[in-house]
């Protein structure tokens, strides 16, 4: 079901941008109003999203361990992985966002006849995602030569990085190649996988598809069939300077790969894909494990009236004596 409901909206959005510009002409409002439009989205979205997450009460240090506490001088404590000071914390959040530590942690486990539970290395998994979100880290930067003018001195750096491969003439972009696999391997272990399959939801396949849709329309362009590049710089500069104007007949691949970049961006705040942000505000990730040193206290408790244990055990002193429940007071 998922999957199906996924597949109708893509060939939606699709046709729509097909009919748009192939038979209506919209260049303006697919190639200057959509852009906007999902860029307006997208920021607004993620501020809407960074607010409601810092405004969320944390009343108490509920950080996620996976070593020993820091506790006596003489017992090792693990200092990354669950971590007493900010600089622990610092870190652990620099190995969890740049290189998915906990998911490299992640293993698999199966129950077999016997019964015998066994434990399997999960290592795909972690793989393809840090392939996939680096690679579409380093996508980013590179088409940052459309909204630049001069273009930064890194960018034709990381692009000779990436694309020291060649064939013939043309470098062949490893970042092309990485995000094609990673998202694919990501679909299909979601199709294959039964456990997988049955908590999958058209949330989780949709941005796959889409995300895939972008980077399949880009590599045709980049490999197969070529666009009007001045074109698009004009229309990517005009954009940035707010001096829009519609680029005209680029080609109907070229606006179905803006479209769904459109579309995605503004779908981002919205989806689990936001987790990029929300990992950073996340009181299991960000937090110290001090609790043994220092006691922490609800700050948004009030004065309340409460009731002492040794005001509770003189009232119901007789009936605990009778049940014969220990006693503090004698």
């Amino acid at each position: 079901m998922g999957i199906t409901l996924s597949l109708l909206v893509m060939a939606a959005l699709l046709l729509i941008v097909i009919l748009g510009t192939g038979v209506l002409h919209l260049y303006y409002f697919f190639g200057v109003v959509i852009p906007y439009l999902a860029l307006a989205t997208f920021l607004l979205g993620i501020i809407y999203r960074i607010i409601k997450w810092a405004r969320a009460p944390v009343p108490f240090h509920i950080p996620t361990t996976a070593g020993q506490q820091k506790s006596l001088p003489w017992i090792k404590d693990s200092k990354f992985d669950n971590p007493s000071m900010p600089a622990g914390v610092v870190v652990r959040m620099a190995l969890e966002v740049l290189f998915f530590r906990s998911l490299f942690r992640n293993t698999k486990f199966e129950l077999h006849e016997g019964p015998k539970l066994t434990y399997h290395w999960e290592k795909w998994l972690w793989l393809a995602a840090l392939v996939f979100h680096w690679s579409f880290f380093l996508i980013f930067l590179r088409h940052l030569r459309f909204f630049t003018e001069p273009v930064p001195g890194f960018i034709p750096f990381l692009e000779g990085l990436d694309g020291f491969l060649r064939v013939g003439v043309r470098a062949l972009y490893l970042t092309d190649i990485g995000i094609l696999v990673a998202v694919t391997y990501l679909f299909l272990r979601r199709v294959m996988f039964p456990q997988v399959r049955y908590i999958s939801l058209p949330a989780d396949y949709f941005p796959l598809m889409l995300i895939f849709t972008v980077a399949f329309s880009g590599v045709l362009m980049r490999y197969f069939y070529r666009v009007d590049i001045t074109a698009v710089k004009e229309l990517a500069m005009g954009l940035v300077t707010l001096h829009p104007r519609a680029p005209g007949e680029v080609g109907l691949l070229f606006y179905i790969h803006l479209f769904c970049v459109g579309v995605l961006g503004a779908y981002f705040p919205f989806s689990k894909l936001m987790h990029m942000g929300g990992v950073f505000l996340s009181p299991t990730r960000n937090l110290a494990n001090n609790s043994r040193a220092y006691r922490h206290i609800n700050p948004w408790n009030y004065p309340v009236p409460v009731h002492t244990y040794a005001e509770y055990e003189e009232e119901f002193r007789d009936k605990m004596k009778l049940a014969g429940l220990p006693l503090e007071k004698e």
